[in-house]
């Protein structure tokens, strides 16, 4: 039998950090779909980004663990997915995840779950990145609606392509969506000064853009894109596009810690 050669490029792996009950959820969803085709690896996804195929390497890390335990996995970890429920009102341990991971410049993703629960509140998990790390976040996605008039999720950098539907369907939700998609742009464009104080338009600015600006800044540590879990509606794909997307390869990431503890 030949052995399948993967480009390492094509590769994430990636440490799911939260309370157990939500990382195992999350990981469940990432993997059932794909139990038929891949049933020697439950914790490997298959997934097609822009085109190409690429393997996603998942591994479970829970918010209870010892803190040095927590501290050497997130430090050899190429990249990070923090769980936040957005229900829970103090994450101590969640914060302590961000800032472990921003000592080591360790790129993240925060995925915010629970906003289709009645105390939930998606700023609040906004903020709490913003103020526990040096890393900025930026919304990509945000909920439409929220607690029990939860309806799915809004995503910000390819809604310029679902105009005029998009104005319709989404109603109110379109112009919050408009101001934070040019908040978005203004923070990752700032070094750029075509762009800088809205000297382009949001329909000049393609997601291709977008999307490499984000990898970028998330890549060394300055940025943390924050994206909604759209359960129970269960459309995981947005999300594996953003680990693709945004999140390194092996060969991207250039700690020495890597090196030594493999």
């Amino acid at each position: 039998m030949g052995t399948e050669v993967i480009e390492p490029q094509s590769i994430r792996n990636v440490t799911i950090i939260g309370d157990p009950e939500e990382t195992t959820r999350v990981v469940h969803r990432l993997t059932r779909r794909f139990a038929e085709t891949r049933p020697d690896t439950a914790a490997t996804v298959q997934w097609t980004t822009d085109h190409i195929d690429h393997t996603i390497r998942l591994a479970e890390l829970s918010s209870h663990a010892p803190i040095a335990t927590m501290e050497r996995s997130i430090r050899v970890a190429d990249g990070v997915v923090a769980v936040m429920n957005a229900a829970a009102k103090r994450t101590p341990r969640l914060e302590t995840i961000l800032r472990v991971a921003d000592d080591h410049q360790v790129a993240r993703l925060c995925l915010v779950t629970g906003l289709d629960h009645p105390a939930a509140d998606f700023d609040r998990c906004v903020r709490t990145i913003a103020d526990t790390h040096g890393a900025v976040p930026l919304t990509l996605q945000i909920p439409h609606g929220i607690g029990t008039e939860f309806e799915g999720v809004v995503d910000l950098v390819p809604m310029w392509t679902l105009e005029p539907m998009g104005v319709e369907f989404y109603g109110s939700h379109w112009q919050v969506a408009e101001q934070r998609y040019r908040s978005l742009v203004n923070t990752v464009m700032e070094q750029d000064t075509g762009v800088r104080d809205g000297a382009l338009g949001p329909r000049e600015i393609s997601p291709e853009q977008l999307y490499d600006r984000v990898r970028c800044l998330t890549h060394i540590g300055d940025a943390a894109p924050v994206l909604c879990d759209a359960a129970p509606w269960s459309d995981i794909g947005p999300f594996l596009d953003a680990i693709i997307r945004y999140l390194p390869s092996p060969l991207h990431v250039c700690q020495p810690e890597h090196a030594l503890d493999y």
